[in-house]
């Protein structure tokens, strides 16, 4: 009977960490592309055993797969390592090299990265597309991101509304981080971390020219913490690269190419926000309803997410509210035109996506 329950639990789990679970769960994180550039699916701040997680390192990329995502990176505390008695490394490597062994026979891209741990200021920072973490075990908290730079990395500032050290979750520069960009030794910022999304630090990241960057910082399982049961996801960063390739991302990265992907709203400057919601949203058919001056439309909502519009058309809808939600898959609105028109644009303020604290972008569809 025990081992009759140990094969059950083998199929179970075997199904579970399979690549294709993902597309009949539906779970797959789907952004389309945009003109000029491939849209990857990122998470750059994650946690395994190597640090404070507590999951091996495998099991991070066959979550990443399931998510269908693109390029993750294992960013474990350079300081803080409470496993060590159990799990002692000298080597900070570590974690990198087991997550790039297990993804070496899939299409997923593994990022070398470490988080820079220290009390605020300046808080914590990631250092993605270092070459040697063991290099940055460094006292001080200037030299430090000297010598990640050193190594070429971009450099970003972690949870900064984090209450731990903002004790009522408002994101502030200090003179610290100030300098920090001043010297380019700062490149980007969450306005997302785990379930928390920053307004202040939205507004840091376009007063400063920052990357404006959301990750899931996960330390246990993505499927408990976020809810995958319950169709929930994990925040990520959609980079739009020139190409499906470690470098070509991290030059994204630095040339601020970036929307964040968090509980279904899209965060980014309008100069990406607009393209994507443009590609993500397309019509499938337009065409009046039998003698009628009412026009029958069919959106399709290509990504995995609801996105929320607000009538802008100056026309008024037959069968819906000024407020509709795209589904993903096929959607239909009846729009009430007064004649029958040769051309047509609808334009929408997109309420699921934002471009600054509290500003909606207003994208048009031609729909005739």
């Amino acid at each position: 009977m025990r081992q009759l329950l140990l094969v059950v639990l083998i199929v179970i789990c075997s199904s579970v960490f399979s690549q294709d679970h993902s597309h009949s769960m539906g779970r797959k994180i789907v952004f389309p592309d945009i003109p000029g550039y491939k849209t990857l699916k990122t998470d750059l701040h994650q946690h395994t055993v190597f640090s404070d997680g507590s999951v091996w390192p495998d099991i991070r990329v066959m979550e990443a797969l399931m998510d269908g995502l693109d390029v993750i990176s294992l960013t474990e505390h350079l300081e803080y390592q409470p496993h060590k008695t159990d799990i002692p490394h000298p080597d900070r490597n570590r974690s990198y090299e087991l997550a790039l062994a297990e993804a070496k026979n899939h299409n997923l891209i593994i990022v070398r990265g470490s988080e820079i741990t220290r009390k605020m200021p300046p808080g914590h920072n990631n250092a993605v597309f270092i070459k040697d973490a063991n290099g940055l075990l460094i006292k001080d908290s200037v030299e430090v991101f000297k010598a990640a730079k050193a190594q070429g990395a971009f450099v970003f500032w972690n949870h900064p509304n984090w209450t731990a050290q903002r004790k009522d979750g408002i994101a502030r520069l200090t003179d610290m981080h100030t300098m920090l960009i001043r010297e380019k030794l700062l490149d980007g910022i969450e306005v997302v971390n785990d379930d928390t999304y920053s307004e202040e630090a939205l507004q840091i990241a376009l007063d400063n020219n920052l990357t404006i960057m959301g990750t899931s910082d996960i330390h246990k399982l993505i499927d408990w913490d976020f809810k995958v049961y319950e169709g929930g996801h994990r925040p990520v960063t959609l980079v739009f690269a020139k190409e499906r390739t470690e470098e070509s991302v991290k030059e994204a990265l630095f040339e601020r190419r970036t929307v964040v992907n968090y509980k279904d709203l899209l965060i980014g400057r309008e100069t990406f926000l607009v393209p994507l919601l443009q590609a993500s949203i397309t019509v499938k058919s337009a065409s009046y309803t039998g003698k009628t001056d009412v026009l029958k439309v069919v959106l399709l909502n290509g990504t995995n997410s609801p996105i929320l519009l607000n009538n802008k058309s100056g026309f008024t809808l037959h069968s819906n509210y000024d407020v509709i939600t795209l589904q993903p898959g096929e959607n239909t609105i009846e729009v009430k035109t007064l004649e029958r028109l040769k051309e047509l644009t609808l334009n929408f303020e997109v309420l699921s996506a934002v471009y600054a604290p509290g500003k909606h972008p207003v994208v048009g569809w031609k729909v005739l």
